[in-house]
C-alpha cells in the first residue's frame, strides 16, 4: 500500500540503511527509491513518484543549484544531520542551503512528525544565512567603514549594470569611470560579470589569476557567502571602491551560473552604497539548451545582471553601424526586462 509520503533517499554513510529501516517501518512513510548519489536523485526529481527528498549533509555535490532544482521539481527537501564524538555533522552546511534538519538518530514517528511538518510547509525557498542584516556582517569586517557609512537609506546599495550590444566601445572604461566617481559619493563595488570578453582587472592593472566573481559564486552555491566574505573577495583599489574581477578566460563562463549570482548581488547591495557591474552583450536565452532548463547558460550572468539592476546604463557607438546595433539592442533589452527606461550613453 502506497504511504501518504512517498520520498526519495540520497544519504551516505552507515546512517542510510538505519534510517531507511525505521522509515520502512512506518506506514505512512514508501520509500520509493534509494538513491546512489546525487545524480540519480536528481534524475528521479522529475517523475512525480516522491513528494520529499531525504538527504544527507555529505552527500557530493549538495549545494544551491541541487536543492533549487529539486525545489522546482516540487520536491521539500528534508536534511539528516549525524552525531560524532559528540559533535553534530553537517548541521552548518544544510541551515545556509536553507534545509530543515532531523538527527539521523530519530525514531520513527519522530522522523514521520518531521516530514509531514516539511511538506505542510512547503519548504519555501531561501536560507537563513541569505536572510542576515549584511549591515551587521559588514561592521564586523574591520577592513569596512560602518554600515551607515555606505548604506542607502534604505539598507541597499543600488545597482547599476552597464551594457551594450556587440561592437559597443568604451563599456568597460564606462563602468570603471562610473564606478570612480560614485566611490567618492559614499563607497562603491564595481563587478566584471562579462563572459565573453571580462577586462575589468586589466583596466586596472590587477591580477586576475583567482577571479572574485567566480570565487564569489562558488561560495554563494554552498551557501557559505556573507558580506565580510565577500569584502575579503573584493579588495580595495582605491578610497572605499572595492573590485571583483572577473574571469581570465572566456572558457570559465559556468562559474558565473545564474542563481548563485542573484545572491551574490543580493548581498553586494549590502557591501557599498553602489554597485556598478561591467555586464556581456548577448542577451539570448540560449534556445539550443531549452530541452534542458537546468543546463548551464553563458548568458545568464547578462541576464540576471539585467533583470536584478535598479538602472541600466546601455552604450552603443555613434555611428551608422553602432547605432542600428543599438536600437536593436534596446528592444531585445526591452524585452528581457518588461518597463525599463535605460540611461543611453
Amino acid at each position: 500500500m502506497t504511504g501518504q509520503f512517498p520520498i526519495l533517499v540520497a544519504m551516505t554513510g552507515p546512517a542510510e540503511a538505519s534510517v531507511v529501516a525505521v522509515l520502512e517501518a512506518e506506514p505512512e512513510v514508501e520509500v520509493v527509491h534509494r538513491c546512489v548519489d546525487l545524480a540519480e536523485l536528481l534524475a528521479q526529481s522529475g517523475t512525480g513518484r516522491a513528494v520529499l527528498a531525504l538527504v544527507s549533509a555529505d552527500l557530493r555535490g549538495l549545494d544551491l543549484g541541487a536543492v533549487r532544482r529539486l525545489r522546482s521539481e516540487g520536491l521539500t527537501v528534508l536534511g539528516v544531520t549525524d552525531e560524532q564524538h559528540g559533535a553534530t555533522v553537517g548541521a552548518d552546511l544544510l541551515t545556509r542551503l536553507g534545509i530543515a534538519q532531523v538527527p539521523a538518530r530519530a525514531t520513527g514517528p519522530e522522523l514521520v512528525e518531521a516530514i509531514r511538518e516539511a511538506v505542510a510547509a512547503g519548504d519555501r525557498p531561501g536560507s537563513p544565512w541569505a536572510q542576515a542584516d549584511p549591515s551587521a556582517d559588514a561592521a564586523r569586517f574591520a577592513g569596512l567603514p560602518r554600515a551607515e557609512e555606505f548604506a542607502d537609506a534604505g539598507g541597499d546599495g543600488r545597482m547599476i549594470a552597464v551594457w551594450g550590444p556587440a561592437g559597443s566601445p568604451g563599456r568597460t572604461t564606462i563602468a570603471v569611470t562610473l564606478a570612480a566617481e560614485l566611490a567618492d559619493r559614499g563607497g562603491c563595488l564595481l563587478a566584471d560579470a562579462d563572459t565573453y570578453a571580462a577586462s575589468v582587472s586589466q583596466t586596472l592593472g590587477i591580477l586576475d589569476e583567482a577571479p572574485g566573481l567566480a570565487a564569489a559564486c562558488r561560495a554563494a552555491a554552498t551557501g557559505s557567502l556573507d558580506v565580510v566574505g565577500l569584502a575579503r573577495l573584493a579588495p580595495l583599489v582605491g578610497p572605499r571602491l572595492r573590485v571583483l574581477t572577473g574571469i581570465s578566460r572566456s572558457d570559465r563562463w559556468p562559474e558565473l551560473a545564474g542563481p548563485n549570482l542573484e545572491l551574490v548581488w543580493g548581498l553586494a547591495r549590502g557591501l557599498a552604497s553602489h554597485v556598478v557591474v561591467d555586464a556581456g552583450f548577448c542577451l539570448e536565452h540560449d534556445e539550443e539548451l531549452s530541452y534542458d532548463t537546468f543546463a548551464p547558460r553563458r548568458n545568464a550572468a547578462t541576464l540576471v545582471t539585467l533583470e536584478s539592476a535598479d538602472i541600466v546604463v546601455a552604450v552603443g557607438a555613434a555611428d551608422p553601424v553602432g547605432l542600428q546595433r543599438l536600437v536593436r539592442g534596446l528592444s531585445e533589452l526591452g524585452q528581457i526586462v518588461p518597463g525599463l527606461r535605460p540611461v543611453v550613453v
